[in-house]
């Protein structure tokens, strides 16, 4: 016959309707935040369909590749100020991308201590700086020497090219360089905070192989936050595509856009600005949000492309 085995009593209970009430609202909060930001975008797409309507009606898609802006004639296109809206946006990346990873790195692996907090609340504050105040410094303090000694040295030895053509007060290249100053400040200090996230137990693995601090940086740090530091490069994209006010006041706001990167231009974002409070048709005022709504569609392609590289980042790293 078998003994009796004595039974435990049962653990008691800890939870509450109040707990289960908690994990419901909190469930409730963040579904409600998340589906608000997909609604948030459907209604910026849908004003601004309704908007560019009858500017769509009249122009069609021909509008995208159409060079044309003349509102005395009722004529409207988008070709040109994409083309600067692309060339401004990705030349600008072209420098603040390397200029924003070797800052990140300098702050969080090589900087002295003493120096570091210092450098890093500076950039930090940089980003803090309006459009338009960066737009007016680029008026006053960058466009001269820009003007006067940069691009014509870059003339004097790089004439034969096209893109440095004669030199002028307001051009490309100078909304290019302001462009590069908004894009750092968000660039850098993501990565900075990328790099700090590495484990160091990698990176002084790596050392104690032999490995200099270059081949360290090189073969550990970058590769282990790639991924991330794509990401950073189009978020700062993103903030150049959309900057309106500060290109306004540097590019010269001109049509057609020329080969020359001194020459002035004009981009989606600086026309919308420049234009949309004089707008004196309907169809001219149509037009403008018609340019809006490109810009929107280039903005979303761009972070669409964006998340497949992160994407594909990551399974490179995982494998």
């Amino acid at each position: 016959m078998e003994a009796d085995v004595p039974t435990r009593p049962g653990l008691r209970r800890t939870r509450n309707g109040l707990d289960r009430f908690g994990d419901r609202l909190l469930y409730g909060l963040t579904a409600v935040a998340a589906l608000g930001t997909f609604v948030l975008i459907a209604a910026i797409i849908w004003k601004l369909i309704e908007g560019s309507w009858p500017a769509i009606k009249h122009f069609g898609i021909s509008f995208v590749w159409t060079s044309a802006w003349d509102p005395v004639h009722a004529n409207f296109g988008a070709f040109q100020f994409i083309l600067g809206t692309l060339i401004t946006s990705f030349g600008a990346l072209l420098i603040a991308a390397p200029l924003s990873i070797a800052i990140g790195l300098f702050l969080s692996e090589l900087a002295p201590p003493a120096i570091r907090g210092p450098i890093g609340t500076l950039i930090d504050m940089l980003a803090a700086i309006p459009s338009v105040v960066i737009g007016l410094w680029g008026i006053y303090v960058l466009s001269p020497p820009i003007a006067h000694t940069v691009e014509p040295f870059l003339h004097k030895w790089f004439g034969f090219i096209p893109l440095f053509g004669t030199p002028t007060e307001s051009s490309v290249f100078t909304a290019m360089l302001v462009l590069t100053i908004m894009m750092v400040p968000i660039t850098s200090a993501v990565c900075r905070e990328l790099f700090l996230a590495v484990p160091r137990d990698l990176e002084e693995g790596a050392l104690a192989l032999g490995a200099t601090r270059w081949e360290m940086v090189r073969g550990v740090t970058l590769q282990y936050a790639r991924s991330g530091v794509v990401g950073a490069v189009i978020l700062g994209l993103g903030r150049a595509l959309g900057e309106a006010i500060a290109v306004t006041q540097v590019i010269g706001n001109y049509v057609p856009l020329s080969v020359n990167l001194f020459a002035p231009g004009d981009t989606l974002a600086s026309r919308i600005a420049n234009q949309y409070q004089g707008a004196d048709t309907a169809l001219t005022l149509h037009s403008l949000i018609y340019l809006g709504l490109v810009l929107l569609v280039i903005t979303l392609i761009t972070n669409v492309i964006a998340q497949r590289i992160v994407h594909r980042f990551n399974a490179l790293q995982r494998a």
